[in-house]
This record gives C-alpha cells, structure tokens and sequence, in this order.
C-alpha cells in the first residue's frame, strides 16, 4: 500500500514495488531495516559522508541518518535522487537481501529490539554500530532467542490466548479497525427492512430476525454461560426474560443473528474464536449506527470542532461503550484520526484495547495488552477518583510516545466498574469538546519508577514490615475455559434446546 503521506510501506508488497517490476515475494520480505542498511553501505563504498549525501539529495543529515536507520520510509522521489546520488538504481536499493553478513546481524538486532520482548522488558535500546564486534551482537541475539524460546514453552493455553489476541490487534491497526466488508452486510440488511435512518428501534431489529428466518423466544431458563441460544433446526433465538440494566436489548439479538450473515463456523481454535467474537460486535455495532449517518453526524461535528462520544451515544441511543467502539471503527478510515480505545477494570487491567496513533499500550514479552495494568496517570485510570461521575473526564497525558488527549467515562458492569477512553495524539485534539481541559499529567511507564515502584521513603520504612494477602480472582489461576465455544457448558446448551424444541 502506500500511505497516505505517499512514502512507501516497505513490509508489504505495494502498488509502487510493483510497478518497478518486483515480485510480491520479494517485495513483501522487504522493509525499512534492509533499505536503510544497503543506502549506508553504498554511501561509504563511494567514501561519501552523511553530509555529502545529504547535500545531493537536498535534504538534512538527519533526514537521511533517519533512513539508514530504518526509522523513515522515503518516498518514491526520494528514493531515486538516492539512488542517482549513489550511481545505483531504484531496484538495486529495493533488494530484499541483506547488503552484507555484518549488516545482516545488524539488522536482526535492531529488529529484536523493537519487538514486544524488548519493549516488555523494558531494557534501554542499545545503539548498533560498527565498534560493536560480531560476537557481541551475536550474543545479544542468542539471549533474545533463548527468551523467545521460553516464553514459547510456556504457551499453555492462557498463552495461546494471548497470542490469538496480539494476531488479532495487529490485524485490527493494519485495517484502521475498519471493516468495509461488514459495513455492507449492515447497510444490506438495514434496507432489507425499510429503515431509512435515525436511530435502530427494538421493533426494527426484530423485523431484521424475521427477515433472516428467525423468530425470537423469551425464557427464564437460558443456560447461565451463555446471553442467547440459537436453534438454527427451527429457526429460534432464544433470549432471558430479565434484561441486564447496563446491557441493550437489541444487542443480543443482533449478536445471535450477525454470526449467520457472517457465515461463522464452529470456531476451530481460540483465533477463530477471537475473530468471530469480533465481526460479531462490529457488525452489532455498525447495524445500530450506521456508517452513512454516523459518519454524517461525526463530519458535522469535525466541521464544528466538537466532536464528542456522548453525542455519539445519544443521537443513537446506544450506551458509552458501543458509541467509542463504532467511534473507533470510523476515526481513522473515515475522518483521517488516528485513535486509541481502552476499556480498563478498576484494578487497573485492560480488558480491550485498540490503537493506531502511536500510543504504547503496556504489554507482555508476546505482545499481547489485554490483561496488562495501565499507568495509574494515564486517563483511563485517573477517572476512578474524580467524584462527577455523570461527566465526561478530559485529560491530557504526557508519555515517551508523546503527549495523548483522552475522554473517559465510568460504566458498570457485574464485574465492578470499569473506564471506557477515547484518545488521540495531541495534533487532532483540536477536532474534540474537551480540548480546553486543564487537566494534565506525565507518565513515564514503562520505566518502572514511573508508578510500579514504590517511593523509597515509603519502600524503606515498610518493605519488611508488610505481609499483603492477595486478592487472588480465581480465574488467574483456572485453565481457559476449553470447548467449541470457551465457557459455555455444551451439555447444558442441549439440554435447554431438547427441552424447547418443538415437537
């Protein structure tokens, strides 16, 4: 692809490689690393200095020093005057090989660390240069392996979880968390039943059941795991009597029937799962709010600088958490802002989380944020101590990765409270309500005096002193539920459908 800015994404085959003439196998094995490591060698094979290269391509050294690093993607303009400037070709830079073993070794360092073992370890970057032997990169990378290698053998299945959900977010950046595949399944069915816009009324969703062959039942006996039953035989979709107050009624209707207009299957591994459970809630999502008035009314708002999730939540009445869930869907594809979502327990750790703004979300060595704890100064956490909670919380967070405004709110649920944030980098706060806030803090995370470590004052008087008992959940030490569909008791399933079948 290439990005909006016209540089060139050089970890994926692309229009412009193959417009060059290169194959997608070569282009898609190679990236900014590679490029940067052969424009150097180059440079210094023409005993060229950064400055001399600089100065042929009319830009500044750093610019340049930026791209041998592999910290810059050059765009296609650039690429040739480097290329003319060295005596080279376009497709000599663009080889997928390494230049040379040393720049090999070079490069695979550089990339270990900035993988998610490294970030979750929090160890400072070491700068790779030439007076570094090779027998100390190439220690450096057998310890990174042999953490890999560990952490590998521990992939029970908890671990396997969490990296089906790393997988999944990764997918979920590279798509802008925009799905146009299922904006068109929900745009189709919305007409199928005549709505022509405003907000999705209970009485319109149970026609879209009817539509698709179901009719729903009300009963007092579903299966405690389980929010609705489907009996795909008979066409039913089985409901509770008593509905959740912090839950919408229509959204487990529409979750009972998205699974059949995306044509899921049996889940067969914990992935599969994942992915399901997620075009499930967007396609849940995009029927509630549609994209053609959603992004009409959030294109008004942009206009008028006032963009704001309890609008979002009102004009289609829908809670907090499906409004900043559909938010994020369209930010980036639809009104070019970057953004991040979190929902965070009151403990502190991250059910969901999303982003494609640069934000570092903490994470473990196998790159998976759900389950980590968030900064106490981050937003998401500082809104459990402001005492209106019938307001919007707007705050400004100062980070290594720069500085994120966020709006959170509080939402409860049987598992205790929990924040709901929306955040973007500093440059597109000017489009939201809340700009002007006052509120700020600094996070320094991941380093560890941040707010992990105890002030040394308190750690001196109490460190052999204290005896914490802990409050273990006892889903920290159970196995994940196992089974075609984690958590929910089969045998009880076909009991209850044995018992409701029409005979």
């Amino acid at each position: 692809m290439v990005t909006a800015d016209r540089t060139i994404a050089l970890t994926a085959p692309t229009p412009l490689t193959d417009a060059l003439g290169k194959g997608s196998a070569e282009a898609g094995e190679l990236d900014a690393l590679t490029l940067g490591r052969r424009i150097r060698q180059l440079r210094r094979q023409r005993t060229m200095t950064l400055e001399d290269l600089a100065a042929a391509v009319d830009r500044a050294p750093s610019q340049v020093s930026m791209i041998e690093n592999g910290k810059r993607e050059p765009r296609l303009s650039m690429l040739r005057a480097i290329a003319l400037a060295l005596g080279t070709s376009v497709d000599d830079l663009l080889k997928s090989d390494a230049p040379s073993e040393r720049a090999a070794l070079e490069i695979a360092v550089e990339r270990a660390q900035r993988g998610p073992v490294f970030s979750a370890l929090g160890l400072p970057r070491i700068r790779v240069s030439k007076g570094q032997s090779d027998d100390t990169l190439q220690t450096i990378l057998a310890l990174h392996g042999e953490i890999e290698r560990l952490h590998g053998e521990r992939a029970a299945t908890p671990e396997e979880a969490r990296r089906a959900n790393a997988q999944l977010r990764a997918t979920m950046r590279e798509r802008d968390n925009h799905f146009p595949e299922l904006e068109e399944l929900a745009l189709g069915l919305l007409r199928a039943v005549g709505h022509s816009g405003g907000p999705v009324s209970h009485q319109v969703v149970a026609d879209m059941a009817t539509h698709l062959g179901y009719s729903l039942h009300y009963v007092n006996d579903l299966p405690h795991s389980t929010r609705s039953v489907t009996d795909k035989r008979n066409g039913r979709i089985y409901l509770p009597t008593e509905q959740s107050a912090s839950r919408d009624s229509r959204s487990p209707i529409l979750q009972a029937f998205a699974s059949h207009l995306c044509g899921h299957d049996e889940p067969g591994n914990y992935a599969d799962f994942l992915r399901q459970r997620v075009e499930t809630n967007y396609l849940t999502a995009a029927i509630l709010l549609p994209e053609k008035d959603t992004v009409k009314l959030l294109t008004e708002a942009k206009n008028l600088r006032r963009i704001s999730m309890e609008d979002l939540r009102d004009a289609f009445a829908v809670s907090y958490e499906t409004a900043a869930h559909r938010f994020t869907n369209l930010a980036t594809a639809r009104l070019g802002i970057p953004v991040h979502f979190m929902k965070v327990h009151e403990s502190g750790t991250i059910i969901k989380a999303y982003e494609n703004d640069a934000v570092r979300f903490p994470s473990d060595a196998l790159g998976a944020v759900e389950g980590t704890t968030v900064c106490r100064s981050w937003t998401a956490r500082t809104v459990f101590d402001v005492e209106d909670r019938f307001s919007p919380w707007y705050q400004y967070t100062d980070t290594p990765a720069g500085t994120f405004w966020c709006t959170s709110r509080i939402e409860k649920a049987k598992e205790g409270d929990y924040s709901v944030s929306v955040g973007v980098p500093f440059a597109h706060v000017k489009w939201f309500r809340g700009r002007e806030t006052t509120h700020r803090a600094v996070s320094r995370c991941p380093d560890e005096s941040c707010c992990r470590q105890a002030p040394d004052a308190l750690a001196e008087r109490w460190a052999d002193q204290s005896w914490p008992a802990a409050r273990t959940p006892t889903s920290l030490l159970a196995a994940l539920p196992t089974g075609t569909f984690p958590g929910v008791d089969q045998t009880e399933v076909y009991q209850f459908l044995e018992a409701h079948s029409p005979r």
